[in-house]
C-alpha cells in the first residue's frame, strides 16, 4: 500500500477508535463538509454564469443606507438550489472570492432547513473592496427562533440542527453603469463540532520534515498604527497571517498600492490588508470570510473551512499549501507561545521531523521572531477543541496550484 494510503487509513481508524487501558473507546470528531457553489444551477435573476457569476442585467433597484448615506443601487441576484448537508449541522460559514470594482458591492445570504422547514434569509456579509460606496460589514442582530449570526457564522438554534441550506448572492451596482461585479467562487462549510474539552493527538500525515518558505510578518510591530482600522498589534493577527500566505504565493500589494502608508512602517502590506479586511459592524479585521475574500483580489482562491486533525492539515502542507488556523488558549496551554488569547490566527507553514507544528505566529516581537515550533499535541488540542474554533482554517492558493485529494471515506472539507 502506498505511504499516503497508509497515513489516510490511519486517520480513518483514528476517527473511529483509540486504544486505552480499558479497550477501544470511540473518538468523537467534527462532522464537516465544504460544498462549492455551482453557478450553472439555481435561479438567476439578471446574473450570467460562465467564468463565475456576473452581473448581466438589472433585476430591480433598492435603496441602502449606512454611515455613508442613502444611495440607490440596481441589482442582479442568484439563488442556489437547496443543498443537502448529510448530517445535522449547527453552524454554516459562507466564503467567496469576487471582482468588485468601484461602484459595486455584493451581499452573501443563506437560509437553512430544519425539522420545521426553511428558515428566513440571513445576511452573512456585505462586501466591497473599494471605499466610498458602502461600508464593508457583517450584519448584527439577526437572531430568531431558528438561528442567529455571530459576525461571520450562521449558528443554528439549540435543538434545531440544519439538514440543508440555500445560498443567495446579490450583486449591486450604480444604476445605469457598465460596472460588472463578478463572484469568481463561493462555497459553504457546514459543521457540527462535538463538545470536546480535549482532543487526542493525531497520526502523521506525510509532511514531517517539510517547511514552506512563507515570509514572516509580526503584528506587534504595528501597534498603534491606523486606529481607524483597530490600531495594529493584537487586533491584526488575521490580516497579518493572510498577508504572509499571500506573500508566499507572491500575490500581495504593490508599492503603488501601499503608497499611502507611512514610510516609517516596516511592512506596509500588513496595514493595507488591515484596511481592506476591516468589518465596520464587528469593528475589527478578524472576520474570517472577509480575509479570504480580500485574498481573492489577487486572483487566488480562498475559503474558510474546518479541518478534523493535523493529519489533514499535513496533506495541504505536503502539497505546498500553507494553512491559517484559528485558536484560543490560556497562557501556558501552548508551550512556547508565552501568551494567552481569546482568539488568534497564525499560519502553519510546516512540521518538524518529529511532527511538531512550525507556525509563523504574528504575535511576536519582530519579524525575525515569528517562526515558532509548537508541540503537536498541545497545538492540536487548543485548535480543535470545542472551546476554541473547532478547527477553523483559511485555505488560500492560486487556481493553478491544485489542492490534494481530501480524506477518503469522509465528507470533503475542501
Amino acid at each position: 500500500m502506498p505511504a499516503l494510503s497508509v497515513v489516510l487509513s490511519a486517520l480513518l481508524l483514528f476517527t473511529s477508535m483509540t486504544d486505552t487501558a480499558s479497550g477501544p473507546k470511540p473518538v468523537v470528531v467534527p462532522d464537516v463538509v465544504y460544498q462549492r457553489a455551482d453557478f450553472s444551477s439555481g435561479t438567476p435573476e439578471g446574473t450570467t454564469a460562465g467564468d463565475g457569476l456576473a452581473f448581466g442585467q438589472a433585476a430591480g433597484t433598492m435603496t441602502y443606507t449606512d454611515a455613508l448615506g442613502t444611495k440607490t443601487w440596481e441589482y442582479a441576484r442568484w439563488t442556489g438550489p437547496e443543498q443537502d448537508i448529510g448530517f445535522g449541522a449547527t453552524e454554516l460559514i459562507a466564503s467567496w472570492t469576487a471582482d468588485v470594482p468601484q461602484g459595486s458591492w455584493i451581499q452573501i445570504e443563506a437560509r437553512g432547513r430544519n425539522a420545521e422547514g426553511l428558515t428566513k434569509w440571513y445576511s452573512l456579509g456585505r462586501w466591497s473592496y473599494a471605499e466610498g460606496d458602502i461600508r464593508r460589514t457583517s450584519v448584527p442582530d439577526q437572531g430568531d427562533a431558528d438561528a442567529s449570526v455571530a459576525v461571520d457564522t450562521l449558528v443554528a438554534a439549540e435543538g434545531k440542527p440544519l439538514s440543508g441550506y440555500q445560498l443567495r448572492l446579490t450583486l449591486y451596482r450604480a444604476p445605469g453603469s457598465a460596472v460588472t461585479p463578478r463572484v469568481r467562487t463561493s462555497g459553504v462549510m457546514s459543521s457540527n463540532v462535538p463538545e470536546r474539552k480535549s482532543v487526542p493527538v493525531s497520526p502523521g500525515g506525510g509532511a514531517w520534515g517539510t517547511e514552506l518558505a512563507v515570509p514572516r510578518r509580526s503584528q506587534n510591530v504595528h501597534l498603534g498604527h491606523y486606529p481607524e482600522w483597530n490600531g495594529g498589534g493584537e487586533a491584526w493577527c488575521s490580516p497579518t497571517s493572510t498577508t504572509m500566505v499571500l506573500g508566499y504565493w507572491d500575490r500581495w500589494p504593490s508599492a503603488q498600492d501601499t503608497s499611502w502608508v507611512d514610510p516609517a512602517d516596516p511592512d506596509p502590506e500588513v496595514d493595507y490588508a488591515a484596511r481592506y479586511t476591516f468589518d465596520h459592524a464587528y469593528d475589527g479585521t478578524g472576520n474570517w470570510p472577509f480575509n479570504t475574500a480580500y485574498a481573492g483580489r489577487y486572483g487566488v482562491d480562498g475559503f474558510v473551512t474546518r479541518l478534523r486533525s493535523l493529519t489533514e492539515l499535513e496533506l495541504l502542507i505536503k502539497a505546498g499549501v500553507p494553512v491559517i488556523t484559528s485558536q484560543s488558549f490560556k497562557k501556558g496551554e501552548l508551550p512556547g507561545a508565552g501568551y494567552g488569547t481569546d482568539g488568534h490566527l497564525m499560519a502553519v507553514v510546516g512540521f518538524t521531523s518529529t511532527g511538531d507544528v512550525i507556525a509563523n505566529d504574528p504575535a511576536s516581537s519582530s519579524n525575525a521572531a515569528v517562526r515558532h515550533v509548537y508541540p503537536r499535541a498541545d497545538f492540536e488540542n487548543v485548535w480543535l477543541r470545542s472551546a476554541s474554533s473547532g478547527g477553523v482554517a483559511y485555505v488560500i492558493h492560486p487556481p493553478d496550484h491544485p489542492l490534494p485529494p481530501t480524506t477518503p471515506g469522509l465528507p470533503a472539507n475542501w
